[in-house]
Order: structure tokens, then C-alpha cells, then sequence
């Protein structure tokens, strides 16, 4: 699904919580948790512009409140700075900053878009019945990386040991490390990790794949932490 129409679905979405909460507030804030670094601000362009096409311009009838992490542990505590604010809704990009929001409330509603199964991280109980106060979408970008280890051993078809670099802060890792684990070891293929969460963790990630002999060298997609 295209950006756009998430963000789309996104804006209709946030509206439902902010008539509940006029009663309180003058204006309702809308609280846009993204744990992206740089920030790309088309996000909250293309987020803006689908609230203005339901009726809510920021500055008019609704405000919004921008947190944006540049590493995975400053979440938690934007997400906290939110609901003291007492925003009327999260919206959460991506995993990390869906999974710090939940764990700042169970009383704001939470809408999120991340790439790994909403079920299998914790998110939801279900698809068609979330429950609790989170709800949003899923591009299942996860089993892109085992499309993507597909696609490498196919190029590199010699390449008996495979280097992946992870970001160990990120909170993705465990559950793609063990999907990647499983199909190295159906193909046949030695899995060496490479861990990187700081500038100055590559030269090193690098040095380890050269001395463990890595034939090839497969990145996972991070966000943010890489500082």
C-alpha cells in the first residue's frame, strides 16, 4: 500500500478521539511520534494534508505536537512528554515509536503504521478486532528481509557465510534475527551478525565480516539509533 493512502486512512482515523476531547480542550493536539532520524518532514506534509481534506487544519481546529527520536531510547520519554500533554490521539511511525506509545498509555488512543506483523509485536490481539486502544496498518515490510536474503544468496550463490548488520537497539532485531537464522540454516548457509548502533560501530562490524570470511553482506533496514 502506498504511503499515501495510509496516511489517508491515518487522517480519518485521528478524527473519531477528537470530538470526545472538545469538551476539554479549545483546540485538540494531535500527537505525531516518529522514530525516524534525519526526520523527513513529507511525512507529516502528506499527514497534514490529508486532515485538511477531512476538515482539520493545524492552527485552525487542530494542533499537532511533533516528537521525532534520534535514537530508539529518547521514545519512551517523548512518548510520555504526549500524554502529559493529554494529546488527543498517537500517531505512532514505525515499531519503536508504536511500541513506546503503548507502553505510555492504555487510555489514548494509539493509531500506528509499522512494517512487521501488528499481532506478532504486541501491538494487537487481532486484525479485525485490535482491542485496546491501538489501531493502524502494516506494510509487512519484515519478510522483505528474507526476500532480500533470497535475492543474495541467488547473487552471491558462492558465499557460504553471510554477514548481517543489525542495530541491537532496534526493537525489531530479535524477531527478524530468528526469521533469518531459520532460513540460513534450510539453505545451508553460515549467518555471522554484525552489530552497529553508533557511527563508530561500522568500521568494526566490517572488520569482523572480513576476518569471519562473509562472502556476502546483507543490511536491515533501521530507521534511527545509528548516531
Amino acid at each position: 500500500m502506498r504511503r499515501r493512502d495510509f496516511i489517508g486512512i491515518v487522517g480519518s482515523a485521528a478524527i473519531w478521539p477528537l470530538t470526545a476531547h472538545a469538551q476539554q480542550a479549545a483546540m485538540p493536539v494531535i500527537g505525531f511520534l516518529a522514530s525516524a532520524a534525519p526526520f523527513d518532514p513529507d511525512n507529516l506534509n502528506d499527514f497534514r494534508k490529508a486532515l485538511t481534506d477531512a476538515g482539520y487544519v493545524e492552527g485552525g481546529n487542530v494542533a499537532i505536537e511533533v516528537r521525532a527520536a534520534e535514537r530508539y531510547d529518547q521514545l519512551p520519554a517523548m512518548a510520555a512528554e504526549l500524554v502529559r500533554q493529554q494529546v488527543a490521539v498517537i500517531v505512532a511511525s514505525a515499531l519503536p515509536a508504536a511500541l513506546a506509545a503503548k507502553a505510555s498509555t492504555t487510555e489514548i488512543p494509539i493509531v500506528f503504521f509499522v512494517g512487521d506483523d501488528p499481532i506478532r509485536a504486541g501491538l494487537v490481539a487481532r486484525l479485525n478486532r485490535p482491542g485496546g486502544n491501538l489501531t493502524g496498518m502494516t506494510n509487512l515490510q519484515a519478510p522483505l528481509l528474507l526476500k532480500r536474503f533470497g535475492l543474495l544468496r541467488e547473487v552471491a550463490a558462492a558465499a557460504d557465510v553471510i554477514g548481517v548488520l543489525f542495530n541491537p537497539e532496534n526493537p525489531n532485531t530479535e524477531r527478524r534475527l530468528a526469521d533469518l537464522n531459520e532460513a540460513a540454516r534450510s539453505t545451508g548457509r553460515r549467518m555471522i551478525i554484525l552489530n552497529a548502533s553508533r557511527e563508530g560501530d561500522f568500521e568494526k562490524a566490517f572488520a569482523a565480516a572480513g576476518q569471519q570470511h562473509a562472502g556476502a553482506l546483507l543490511i536491515s533496514d533501521d530507521l534511527a539509533g545509528c548516531r
